[in-house]
């Protein structure tokens, strides 16, 4: 099985081209949406919704990531296996920002030179996707190599008993996910009381399970399914009430999500 992620948008023929070369690669092999309306260049979000959806697929999945593959001069295709699955990703930091580098193997698999287009990297995606259909990685004789690092600036800043955050997805009830995840909320706070502060004076200071363990309109924070720290309002539109957007460097003021731990 296939999966898909990309940044090209449902508005032209982007995704059915790269679905009609790979099914010349693969053509019985299932091929899963998993969005195409990745904010173009969100780094975090591609991160987030390959994080949110690999683990609900069988083991032996091959995730193909088409998000920025431009981002170098020389764009380089690496092939990574986290838990039995398969990764196919440009190396932007788009993985390292997913899953960190740790219990991730990552292995070299080929750079666009030019005058290399896109047709000739979904090609070669499909290649190695149709080898991992019948083939170990050992049997692909690929070179081992490291990831880039994802930027500092995609992670959450922490300065003495602060953290600073930045929304990194909305979903389709306005729900608002930021970047950090409970291992880091826990690991950071210890234990101690905390306050959640966005729009001047909005605060939240305890954490739910659940949307409905707040009244219809009350606004709560809530780990997502993910592990990702979420704001939402039982029954509303947190994002459109608050006036909160993804993150980008020209509306830093709209997206800057501090906690306060005592």
């Amino acid at each position: 099985m296939l999966t898909l992620l990309s940044d090209f948008g449902l508005q032209d023929a982007s995704v059915a081209s790269a679905k009609g070369i790979l099914m010349q690669h693969v053509p019985n092999v299932p091929i899963i949406d998993v969005s195409h309306l990745v904010e173009p260049f969100h780094l975090q979000q591609a991160a987030y919704l390959t994080a949110a959806s690999y683990k609900n697929f069988p083991v032996g999945t091959c995730h193909i990531q088409l998000f920025d593959i431009f981002s170098a001069k020389v764009p380089r295709l690496v092939l990574a296996e986290k838990n039995g699955h398969y990764f196919l990703s440009p190396d932007n930091g788009l993985l390292s920002l997913a899953f960190g580098k740790e219990h991730i193997n990552v292995w070299n698999c080929f750079e666009l030179e030019a005058p290399g287009v896109f047709k000739d990297w979904i090609n070669e995606v499909g290649k190695i996707s149709a080898l991992l259909q019948t083939k170990t990685i050992a049997e692909l004789e690929l070179t081992a190599c490291e990831l880039k690092n994802a930027p500092l600036h995609c992670q959450p800043v922490v300065e003495a008993n602060t953290v600073e955050c930045q929304v990194i997805h909305i979903d389709r009830f306005e729900n608002v996910v930021i970047n950090i995840t409970k291992e880091q909320f826990e690991t950071i706070g210890n234990g101690r009381p905390f306050k959640i502060q966005f729009m001047r004076d909005e605060e939240i200071t305890e954490l739910s399970t659940y949307y409905h363990n707040v009244k219809p309109g009350d606004k709560l924070c809530r780990f997502n399914a993910t592990g990702y720290l979420e704001i939402a309002i039982n029954r509303g539109n947190a994002a459109s009430l608050f006036g909160l957007q993804l993150h980008s460097e020209q509306r830093l003021f709209y997206n800057t999500i501090k906690i306060f731990f005592e």
